[in-house]
């Protein structure tokens, strides 16, 4: 389900102006271009390899392929150049802006993304990257983010705009229980507080796998100020996508979630299944017709954890 949302330009699809730009923060011409897979970009995403053999990864967009994602593409430029060198993400070589098209040129990665299903050993690597991210990003070191609470009020709103209109295919427990996910969600968005810079947007396809082992955090878009423990959270949302895991003993076992009030987790796991079934009624966005059948896919898998996670305690014997 992390596959690229379809229509996907590649280097050569470029105009000429852009890639002489690129080219030119490179500091060579460009003679190999590799399309990437994963994401939901209809812009390029290019491995290139130059004359010389220098090697960076380049990533270019227009409001033509979608209105959006140019503004995503500066953000990301603005987040990637401040992060520090103790973080385990991409180093941002320089980008072009001419206000039309976008381009970041960014270290090339030598690495995969994680398989999925998840597998064990790459499951507890990644973990354990985060758990470095959040150490490395702790204050946050990127001036202007907007808190997580600022950037998610109006996705962990999802469920009351359900409830204000209800979708004829609503799942049944959902649609018994909208008070409560509404409330849950409430208090998720509440205690989004903290000092650490977060990813906002960790699954397998934002994430690199190198050959050492080494765990690489790509894509910085949506970065934030909240709690050290946000990322690995949502991580799990993933993990639980694809199955093959218990996600209820991994966020009672992870050390930045196991002392997390688990009315909070909850709660934040309500917010993202509201935003997620809520969205998944929308429109596709330009350029990128698959994310809504993700996005359903998500609250598809979220909502069976959460009326576990919601149901009253059993009856002492």
């Amino acid at each position: 389900m992390d596959g690229t949302g379809g229509g996907r330009i590649g280097w050569a699809e470029l105009p000429g102006s852009v890639r002489l730009a690129v080219e030119q923060i490179i500091g060579d011409r460009v003679v190999e271009a590799r399309s990437q897979p994963g994401g939901y970009s209809p812009g390029t995403a290019d491995r290139v390899r130059t004359a010389g053999g220098r090697r960076a990864f380049v990533k270019a967009v227009s409001p033509a392929l979608n209105p959006q994602t140019p503004r995503m593409h500066r953000a990301e430029a603005r987040h990637t150049a401040a992060l520090p060198g103790s973080a385990p993400t991409p180093r941002l070589l320089g980008w072009h802006d001419d206000g039309e098209w976008v381009a970041l040129v960014l270290t090339d990665v030598d690495g995969r993304h994680p398989h999925t299903p998840w597998r064990a050993a790459e499951l507890d690597a990644v973990l354990r990257a985060l758990d470095t991210l959040a150490g490395a990003l702790t204050p946050n070191p990127v001036p202007d983010v907007p808190t997580a609470a600022e950037r998610l009020a109006h996705d962990f709103a999802g469920w009351r705009r359900i409830a204000a209109d209800p979708p004829p295919r609503l799942d049944p427990w959902a649609a018994a229980h909208l008070a409560e996910l509404c409330a849950a969600a409430d208090r998720g968005l509440a205690a989004l507080t903290g000092d650490t810079l977060c990813h906002l947007d960790v699954r397998a396809d934002n994430l690199l796998i190198g050959p050492d082992g080494s765990v690489t955090v790509v894509d910085w878009p949506w970065a934030c100020r909240g709690p050290a423990w946000l990322d690995s959270a949502l991580l799990l949302v993933n993990v639980r996508l694809h199955g093959g895991h218990d996600t209820e003993a991994l966020v009672r076992g992870l050390p930045l979630t196991a002392d997390v009030d688990p009315a909070v987790l909850t709660g934040f796991y309500a917010g993202l299944a509201g935003f997620f079934t809520d969205s998944a009624r929308q429109p596709p966005p330009p350029g990128i017709p698959t994310v809504r059948r993700f996005q359903q896919a998500q609250a598809d898998a979220l909502l069976p954890w959460l009326a576990h996670r919601l149901a009253p305690p059993p009856p002492p014997r």
